[in-house]
């Protein structure tokens, strides 16, 4: 309280600019009016090189003794609450974590869509038990487990969050909830509601940093998929921020999956409960393995004679994947059986949509022709979606709908064919059969495994339980892979303990930590971190003890002037 007559006290707000490119902090004077109103989290607008902008006070304070208080200039309005300082410190530590040198990516996904003025009434029933109610770790469930129970009974325990890294889904389990009594804020559109007080704030991976006062748990379902890492850069991953906010906020963080990735299995240690015998072989679907490793190598066709009998079955709706688009990926020529590149770099050519001959690391482009003999009949070494919809539909004998990433609207039909983007397109399947899963188990990756295990679990959703006589078709030349036999008998226990094996022997994440730096300057910077490093096709990789360690010394490294980089920490398909 302020005495009339008595000179208010000075305070000073820093304030991250809502200003792309710019990454630096700035000090304004607090005016006396808006003492009571900004916090740190607020939205404001300030005055900033002759312009007015907006942006987030990060930090509050008394006047800095060095700085003259006459030369700060004041806060102009303030617009609108915004991130709780719990959460401002996250983002600060996120910034150190993945590299950024920037707060503002997490601020703008932190804060309100619009703003908000006020608060509406906190819409809060449930009462927070006991601190221990809800035990933290990984609940390791089967593709077919409702989750909607066990996320129920951990919700009532007190103040949650729960993530799940579709966005339809999200929706769908907030309308379930709701539907079980719960308040509920589904993020983005609720954030008011949410930093008022409910039951449950649920959202796909930004979610993670919703607000959400009292926070008592974190559930994070379907924690093996990509989608909950940000593809732009700075690359954050939502397990990993839930990991960090439930430890800082003395809350529970439940990571559940059918496929647990191994940085969730090494985190969880002791803390993992399986689910039994039963419910797990009825929770997976039917997997039929065709071997092919008996095929001779210039006879190989991708339509083995297994597939090729549910696709005459027109009872079946079948769904291929094959996550090569064109014409062909690979060529050889029948005559010679020379396999085709590219006269100028030497790189192997695909076919596209066009039937031309393309180097896809040069650009290059010439007709169908064998430049060792003059021949134009071709082997499709890895046949593309285009190639194939022709062969199945032949094989078939009935329409075969081509779907890739970019098809805008999916016609209605019985068989499909097209990339893993055909798995999310399509409902009500007999069977989904890989066509050539072996592109994705040996993969030059080191998540090569836990990708395609991820595959095989969207494809048995599809699919559903073995009761229902739905089934997964894989084709492999390996077909004891220890990825495919922990599918078919539903045990993944084994499979986690040889992965974090070979990771721990190889030095690969979750015991050491990687960054990929791509574009000009790349070997310049990477030189200068001081870290192990080695060459990409694009760039360079880096190697460090500890994310903390790979952080600080990406931060404390200025870019080489002119250079376009994009620091990636913790790439995804490394």
């Amino acid at each position: 309280m302020t005495i009339a007559g008595d000179t208010p006290p000075v305070l000073v707000a820093r304030v991250v600019p809502n200003v792309t490119g710019l990454d630096k902090q700035f000090d304004y004077l607090v005016p006396t009016a808006m003492h009571d109103r900004i916090a740190v989290g607020s939205l404001v607008r300030v005055p900033l090189h002759g312009r007015t902008v907006g942006g987030w006070v990060v930090a509050l304070g008394p006047a800095d003794p060095a700085v003259p208080v006459e030369k700060l200039l004041p806060i102009t309005k303030w617009s609108s609450v915004g991130p709780s300082a719990e959460v401002i410190a996250l983002a600060e530590w996120a910034e150190r974590r993945w590299a950024a040198a920037r707060l503002r990516p997490f601020l703008v996904t932190a804060g309100p869509p619009t703003m908000v003025a006020a608060l509406p009434r906190s819409r809060r029933t449930v009462v927070a038990g006991a601190a221990d109610d809800v035990v933290a770790g990984l609940r390791v469930t089967a593709p077919l487990t409702d989750p909607l129970p066990m996320v129920v009974e951990i919700v009532r325990r007190g103040p949650s969050l729960v993530i799940h890294p579709t966005p339809a889904a999200a929706r769908a389990i907030a309308n379930r909830l709701r539907k079980a009594g719960l308040t509920v804020a589904h993020m983005p559109d609720d954030w008011a509601a949410a930093a008022a007080g409910v039951d449950v704030v649920v959202g796909s991976r930004a979610a993670v940093w919703a607000p959400c006062p009292g926070l008592r748990s974190i559930v994070v379902l379907d924690e093996h998929d990509e989608a909950l890492q940000e593809e732009r850069t700075p690359t954050w991953h939502a397990r990993d921020v839930a990991i960090e906010r439930a430890a800082r906020a003395g809350a529970a963080c439940v990571l559940v999956s059918p496929c647990p990735s191994a940085t969730a299995v090494r985190w969880a240690g002791s803390r993992v409960q399986q689910l039994s015998v039963s419910e797990r072989v009825n929770g997976w679907p039917f997997l039929e393995i065709v071997d092919r490793s008996d095929e001779e190598p210039w006879k190989r066709s991708l339509l083995t004679s297994e597939l090729i009998g549910h696709l005459r079955d027109c009872s079946k709706r079948v769904v291929c994947v094959i996550n090569t688009t064109g014409r062909a990926r690979l060529l050889a020529c029948r005559s010679c059986r020379t396999l085709q590149r590219c006269e100028r770099c030497d790189a192997a050519v695909a076919q596209g949509d066009d039937a031309l001959l393309t180097c896809r690391r040069c650009g290059t482009t010439r007709p169908v022709v064998c430049q060792q003999c003059g021949s134009s009949a071709m082997a499709l070494m890895k046949p593309g979606v285009s190639r194939l919809q022709e062969e199945l539909a032949a094989a078939a004998n009935r329409p075969v709908v081509a779907v890739i990433g970019s098809t805008d609207e999916l016609p209605a039909g019985d068989v499909y064919v097209g990339t893993e983007a055909v798995l999310h397109r399509v409902r009500g399947v007999d069977v989904v059969a890989f066509l050539d899963f072996d592109a994705e188990l040996l993969a030059p990756r080191y998540r090569a495994g836990e990708q395609a295990m991820a595959l095989l679990v969207r494809a048995g959703r599809l699919v559903g339980p073995r009761s229902g006589g739905g089934r997964v078709l894989v084709q492999t030349f390996v077909p004891n892979h220890e990825v495919l036999q922990a599918a078919r008998f539903a045990d993944l226990a084994p499979l986690a303990e040889s992965e974090l094996a070979r990771r721990r022997l190889l030095g690969l994440p979750p015991f050491r930590a990687l960054a990929v730096i791509e574009g000009s300057g790349a070997v310049e910077m990477a030189s200068a971190t001081g870290l192990e490093a080695a060459p990409t096709a694009t760039g360079m990789m880096l190697r460090a003890d500890s994310w903390d360690e790979l952080g600080a010394a990406l931060l404390a490294v200025s870019r080489p002037k002119g250079s376009r980089l994009r620091v990636e920490v913790d790439p995804p398909r490394a």
